[in-house]
């Protein structure tokens, strides 16, 4: 049973924007992370802490995601960015960048073996578990002393959506935290295959249009290209995680009953992975997808979760004269959606307070934003109309707009929707919220269990979800092995819980 944003008013205010571009965004390349936005006042100006007088300035280690290899302007364009926090707030940073592709495996290798770092971007699929580690630092009172301009700015609904048992151990990206589902495709092929692309709304749907692409475009034109890492983005969306991450469990977002299930067992995600292997074994998607680890700039079709206006940053990012897209389901609240991009403070980091204050300035200061947005000023981008518009120039600055900070502040890209933000706060207010909205699952009891259970995971998952294996062979015995692997038990923790939150 879905519910409207505003019969949940107290409950689903939930930001007005916080997102999976995600988001969330759409695939494994830097075109993936949605472009930048505006705010109707620069705030440039918004945070004045003096640098502090005869110290040395410290240099935060931060860890985002984004596009490889990094541009030869890169560090040139992080020197300036330090020259202007060093003058500001009296911190730098010295970003480290995780490929698309690299990016699991990275992050879970710092936090398992303690390599140092200050701020970590992270999101629901991690999140839980590396708090469950003692990764991230506790922040709650934090936040409140050293950062009270980003505290306030930041809806408290947001806020507690980031919570672990009771605790706030992250920084939420303030922007779309509904998730609104589209598919996108290269203008050129939807006018020369006379594709009804609005009138497309399932993966039974895309078969023809597909087949008509291949057959017109050659046998090695693949209509449909895709990663190891993610297949195509948003299969699974119509089942709430938990924010556990783990495919194979969740919630179907309408049911009343709030009934965990084995989701790769439903009959709906079965045919859409039956559709996959077909579309595999026709050569509708690359034959490399379940090892390719970068995806390609330019891809005729992808799936991605975005807003009005997302388009024009993946033109420019594939060199693609006009991207169209449609929206194939949303917009819809989940707990995952606002966990979809977090940015966590380490443990054991020195600089605890600086590192608050330095997002602080992210999420408040438009110059800082767009910079870290959009790359080198007269390099990357000239800024037009003050901070508020802004013209790419180049196509190769690889950070993730959406992992950094609010899109609130920041510039709209020339070419989108000068209102862009302003429709990403009427989705928001239009969302229908999953029946666990609000509810996270607490794995503290069940670790093992779900460690053994992501292990069998990652033996099927590639060639699964990229369509390379028959999902009527494999899945019953992956769901065999997932049992002995703890998944029953997860199961039974996870309806247990749920049961009491809704009580």
């Amino acid at each position: 049973m879905k519910r409207s944003f505003k019969l949940l008013s107290a409950l689903c205010i939930l930001a007005l924007m916080a997102s999976v571009l995600a988001a969330c965004s759409g695939s494994n390349n830097s075109g993936s992370s949605t472009n930048g936005s505006t705010n109707t006042d620069s705030k440039t100006n918004a945070t004045d802490t003096e640098k502090p007088a005869d110290k040395e300035v410290p240099t935060l280690v931060w860890w985002l995601i984004g596009g490889t290899p990094l541009p030869a302007n890169f560090g040139q364009a992080i020197d300036k960015m330090n020259e202007y926090t060093a003058e500001k707030i009296g911190v730098k940073v010295d970003i480290k960048v995780a490929s698309w592709g690299e990016w699991d495996t990275k992050i879970n290798t710092i936090v398992n073996t303690g390599e140092p770092f200050d701020i970590m971007f992270t999101n629901n699929g991690k999140y839980s578990k590396q708090v469950a580690m003692g990764a991230f630092a506790d922040i709650t009172d934090l936040i409140q002393t050293e950062a009270p301009e980003l505290y306030s700015l930041i809806p408290e609904e947001v806020w507690n959506g980031t919570k672990v048992d009771g605790k706030f151990y992250s920084v939420p990206t303030y922007k779309d935290s509904s998730l609104s589902q589209y598919w996108v495709y290269d203008d050129k092929l939807i006018q020369k295959y006379n594709i009804d692309f609005q009138n497309i709304k399932t993966l039974q749907d895309l078969d023809k249009p597909f087949q008509d692409m291949k057959a017109g475009e050659g046998k090695n034109f693949y209509p449909l290209q895709l990663t190891q890492n993610e297949g195509i983005n948003g299969l699974f969306n119509d089942y709430d995680d938990m924010t556990l991450g783990f495919l194979p469990l969740g919630v179907k977002t309408d049911d009343p009953a709030r009934k965990v299930v084995s989701v790769l067992e439903q009959p709906d995600v079965m045919a859409n992975l039956k559709m996959l292997h077909k579309w595999y074994k026709d050569g509708i998607i690359n034959p490399d997808a379940p090892t390719k680890v970068e995806g390609e700039k330019y891809r005729p079709f992808f799936a991605a979760q975005a807003f009005p206006g997302a388009e024009v940053g993946w033109q420019i990012n594939a060199n693609v004269e006009k991207y169209v897209m449609n929206k194939v389901l949303g917009p819809l609240y989940t707990t995952s959606t606002i966990q979809g991009s977090l940015n966590a403070i380490s443990a054991n980091s020195k600089y605890k307070k600086e590192a608050l204050k330095y997002l602080q300035l992210v999420n408040t200061d438009s110059k800082l934003r767009n910079m870290l947005a959009f790359g080198e000023p007269d390099v990357d981008f000239k800024s037009i109309d003050g901070d508020r518009v802004v013209e790419r120039t180049t196509d190769t600055w690889p950070l993730a707009a959406y992992s950094q900070g609010t899109f609130f502040n920041m510039a709209v890209t020339k070419g989108a929707p000068e209102d862009q933000w302003e429709q990403v706060k009427k989705l928001n207010e239009e969302a229908t919220a999953s029946t666990i909205l609000g509810f996270a699952l607490d794995v503290s009891d069940i670790q093992t269990e779900v460690a053994n259970s992501n292990a069998v995971l990652d033996k099927y998952k590639y060639e699964l979800i990229t369509g390379a294996s028959d999902p009527e062979k494999v899945v019953p015995k992956m769901i065999a092995e997932l049992k002995n692997a703890g998944m029953d038990t997860i199961m039974q923790k996870a309806q247990e819980q749920i049961d009491n939150y809704f009580k």
